[in-house]
């Protein structure tokens, strides 16, 4: 409309001024409601093909849309291992920092697996000291068995020497019994020995290795009651939270609620422009937007990111062949925006649905001096009527409000 009543300025108006100032025609009488197309003609064929120009012009060179959203995650609450709620430490709608404890699930049984790995913590430690006390044991018995190993030589050697020189004194008899002695006492230091090694083999490995599976036992079950309790991934908001104490939840079956970032949607807007604005849109250029959480408000914003795709020709393998004229709506260009300045678009919450022009700016490109006359002055046209743009972008937010609360019934 706006694009229309100014092409009629140029149009319309100066061949009716002709016919009535220079013709002499007056209006009601030459210029009629019947006679109007006839007179005016010229105007009015003038109007709409500058019209139809203009409008076509406009909106291709400073594409509009009302698709813009501002798009926030969620983060599901949810336990790693099904239970029952035992304790509650937050509100719904609460904020919650990161690391901040939500509620907590029955934990009896880890409980018990942590005083089990405890334990056999403490029976390594114990069968640790045993064990040394054992060595020091051995190392007596090896003294002992080597010591009377000697004492049984020395007789069996002083025999000996007594039986060569032809001596009286020695018995045959006493002789073996030395021997038998010397043998036996030197067993059992070989056994003291044995028994030496086989308690440093159980301090230096088996002993070690029981406590490092006791720890691990330990650590493991420290792990699982720890998953009672459910911490905030994030810092964010508490939504949807509707547990009591007593509850079932289920990572499968039943969330608890939903966190929502503090930081997440927060200026930074999506908008879906149609495919005509593909090879239009580009990183840098300035736009604005106006959201009905914010009425009358218009905050310049800066694109900072196209997608290089189109979400309709997303595919998923399956057991059927795809036909293009299943897509009865062609997809739209996915364009990100950001605020121009900072802190301009704060007031907006996250899901806001918003109104989008973008401008196309050649400044840049009217420096270049190899550029004829006339392509100079088509671009300082479409530079120019990009201010219509902007005045129906204010003009559609002045009159949101009345169309959302008057004509809409409030939806």
């Amino acid at each position: 409309m706006l694009e229309t009543l100014i092409c009629a300025l140029f149009t319309i108006l100066p061949d009716y001024l002709y016919r009535r100032f220079r013709q002499g025609k007056r209006i009601g009488i030459e210029i009629n409601l019947f006679s109007v197309w006839y007179e005016l003609r010229w105007g009015i064929t003038g109007c709409a093909i500058m019209a139809l120009t203009v409008i076509t012009t406009l909106f291709y060179f400073h594409p509009a849309t009302n698709s813009v959203v501002s798009y926030f995650r969620t983060v599901t609450i949810l336990p790693q291992a099904g239970g029952r709620v035992l304790e509650i430490y937050v509100k719904n709608n609460e904020l919650v920092n990161l690391g901040q404890p939500i509620f907590r699930l029955e934990d009896h049984s880890q409980r018990a697996q942590v005083e089990a790995a405890k334990a056999m913590i403490a029976e390594a430690d114990a069968s640790l000291k045993v064990a040394q006390t054992d060595l020091t044991e051995a190392i007596a018995s090896i003294a002992g068995a080597t010591a009377a190993l000697r004492q049984a030589e020395e007789e069996l050697e002083r025999n000996v020497t007594l039986r060569d020189q032809g001596s009286t004194a020695v018995r045959l008899a006493e002789i073996d019994r030395f021997e038998n002695l010397v043998a036996q006492r030197s067993a059992q230091r070989d056994a003291a020995i044995a028994q030496q090694a086989e308690t440093q083999e159980r301090i230096d490995s088996l002993i070690p290795a029981q406590k490092d599976n006791a720890l691990a036992q330990f650590d493991a079950a420290n792990a699982e009651l720890e998953k009672t309790v459910v911490y905030a991934g994030v810092t964010g908001r508490v939504e949807q939270l509707s547990l009591q104490v007593g509850d079932y939840i289920s990572p499968v079956l039943r969330p608890a609620g939903v966190l929502v970032p503090v930081t997440s949607g927060r200026s930074r807007f999506q908008a879906g422009f149609n495919q005509m604005a593909a090879q239009v849109i580009k990183p840098g250029m300035i736009g604005e937007i106006g959201c009905m959480t914010k009425p009358f408000t218009v905050i310049p914003m800066v694109v900072v990111a196209v997608q290089d795709v189109i979400p309709s020709g997303q595919v998923r393998p399956s057991d059927r062949l795809l036909d293009p004229q299943n897509n009865q709506q062609p997809g739209s260009i996915m364009v990100y925006l950001e605020p121009l300045y900072d802190g301009t678009a704060e007031a907006l919450p996250p899901g806001s649905n918003c109104i989008a022009n973008v401008y196309t700016d050649n400044h840049e490109r009217l420096e270049d001096e190899s550029l004829s006359t006339p392509h100079k002055i088509a671009l300082h046209v479409i530079d120019t009527i990009g201010v219509v743009h902007a005045a129906g972008l204010r003009l559609r937010l002045l009159l949101m409000p009345v169309q959302t609360l008057v004509f809409s019934g409030g939806h």
